[in-house]
């Protein structure tokens, strides 16, 4: 992959049923600034990246767990991580997975938890011990919860 001295951000657009109760969840709930907004989209701004919500008449149903899809972010400050679990839970937003850890003792240990948002999108927020693990130790095959 090509490597840029200049910022890059991230997209991501996903399906809504209702921009108010997008607007409760991602702004008021988890924190999010909300940029432009029409009846049919919002965009939200996520620790600097874009997220955009699109209406959507068709019926949103849950997942049967959390693969295949999901979306989040990797903190790289553990005191970061816990503060917006910390938001999360004061807000009493719907944890699809308790906070927890993952591989301890191991070079890919982490912590993890995953929210809801009223439409079934998944979203995971974790915190690698190791900085290494985000892209790298290949040698270890443990992946996820599968």
């Amino acid at each position: 992959m090509h490597s840029s001295s200049h910022t890059v951000l991230f997209h991501l657009a996903f399906p809504v049923n209702d921009i108010a109760q997008t607007k409760a969840f991602y702004v008021s709930g988890l924190g999010c600034t909300a940029g432009r907004e029409t009846d049919q989209s919002i965009i939200l701004n996520l620790y600097g990246h874009q997220l955009v919500a699109h209406l959507t008449e068709d019926p949103l149903t849950p997942q049967k767990g959390i693969y295949p899809r999901h979306f989040g972010l990797i903190f790289t400050q553990a005191s970061d991580w816990e503060e917006l679990l910390e938001q999360a839970q004061r807000q009493k937003l719907t944890f699809y997975q308790q906070p927890k850890h993952r591989f301890r003792d191991s070079p890919v240990e982490h912590r993890t938890f995953f929210l809801q948002d009223p439409f079934h999108n998944l979203m995971e927020f974790k915190y690698y011990v190791y900085p290494s693990a985000i892209f790298g130790e290949a040698q270890f095959a443990q992946i996820g919860d599968r």
